[in-house]
């Protein structure tokens, strides 16, 4: 069986100009790849009301448990302007030991870690006790409807067993090796509608001016700390996005004020809660301020932690083997497609340093190429010992 080497893949993924939601080829070439290490593939296709449909991928080897699953996608931000680019963002190109190229680093590149490593256990004739698989997307960097969402989904109807995933989301700050994820906390989006009443500026007491109470549901929502935090988590944290009035008047008291904000949680709370709270406070200040209001919500995904176990600690003590760093366990950073996998399976995140994700000249060091194939080589053979 031949080796795939790491590099090699990660150019041939990063080629494909797959930007959220176009494939562009990405999830059957490497389909194809899979087989010809003895996968059995299947292309998931699947679309929603109003949005555009998106290919992704479960492929698995062997029939026994533990299912060992890495899970990633091959959708990628667009580049931006290209003229800020030193080289074509989907021509990849090598400079001083670095591969460029859109998706080099998120995450196209620990994809390829990944199959690399695999076709090396395989290679080996390592002995199989259990069964590996992929769960691929081509929906991670947008809406994530189409996606790994609806692929677990997928899975649970299946009955599909998955004992152990790794997310290979760049995870490392700085240096390959800091930080492995266990958790992510949650995210809920919401808009605020005042409505009021209009008028003239010069008669005030004529009109309901929606501005003043929203100003005062901003204030008060961002005095109210959340929480203190926790041993996992940090504080959760509420921040306005945007204030719109929509008026271009200056002597006109306007109908309509609108404001979004975004809060990133931990585990203390779930978008439920949250929303009982906000409503809450919204409604005490509209009812004194006799002002109407109306609040749409989107729950992106709910705070999630894997608790440190036999399967982390033994991929913790491999990654400090071979970076020579000791990884800390962190909740830090964004959403990820982890708070879907988690509702069939623990798991945990390591990739690549994330630096240059989603920047202009997107890039990773070829030596870490190469040390985190071996350190998921060395995940696989200590798993299924």
């Amino acid at each position: 069986m031949a080796i795939i080497n790491e590099l090699q893949l990660s150019k041939e993924l990063i080629r494909f100009p797959s930007v959220t939601p176009k494939d562009a080829g990405a999830i059957r070439f490497l389909s194809k790849k899979l087989k010809k290490l003895g996968f059995d593939c299947k292309i998931l296709e699947f679309k929603g009301k109003g949005s555009k449909p998106i290919k992704n991928l479960y492929a698995r080897i062997g029939k026994k448990r533990p299912n060992l699953c890495y899970a990633g996608h091959t959708d990628v931000v667009p580049p931006g302007n290209l003229k800020d680019w030193t080289a074509n963002p989907f021509k990849p190109l090598v400079k001083k030991n670095y591969l460029i190229g859109r998706g080099s680093n998120d995450m196209k590149s620990s994809i390829a870690c990944f199959v690399a490593a695999v076709s090396q256990f395989l290679h080996k004739k390592h002995s199989l006790n259990g069964s590996i698989s992929f769960l691929i997307t081509g929906d991670e960097e947008g809406f994530a409807i189409n996606g790994t969402k609806k692929v677990v989904d997928y899975l649970k109807r299946k009955k599909e067993k998955i004992d152990f995933c790794i997310v290979g989301e760049p995870t490392n700050p700085n240096k390959l090796g800091e930080m492995i994820k266990i958790g992510r906390r949650g995210s809920l989006s919401g808009k605020i509608e005042i409505t009021g009443t209009q008028g003239h500026i010069a008669y005030p007491h004529l009109s309901n001016n929606p501005i003043n109470t929203l100003v005062t549901i901003c204030k008060k929502l961002r005095e109210k700390k959340l929480d203190k935090g926790n041993k996992n988590f940090q504080p959760s944290n509420l921040e306005f996005t945007s204030i719109n009035v929509d008026n271009k008047a200056h002597n006109v008291i306007p109908a309509r004020a609108r404001a979004q904000f975004n809060i990133r949680y931990n585990n203390l709370h779930t978008s439920t809660s949250l929303k009982k709270k906000i409503n809450l406070v919204v409604k005490k200040i509209t009812n004194k301020s006799k002002c109407r209001y109306k609040i749409d919500y989107i729950a992106n995904g709910e705070a999630f932690l894997t608790k440190p176990g036999k399967t982390l600690f033994m991929a913790k003590k491999i990654i400090k083997k071979i970076t020579k760093i000791n990884p800390i366990f962190s909740t830090t950073g964004g959403t990820s497609d982890a708070r879907f996998i988690k509702k069939i399976s623990p798991c945990l995140e390591f990739g690549l340093v994330n630096k240059t994700m989603h920047r202009v000249d997107e890039c990773v060091s070829l030596a870490d190429l190469k040390k985190l194939t071996k350190i998921y080589n060395s995940i696989l053979v200590e798993y299924f010992k």
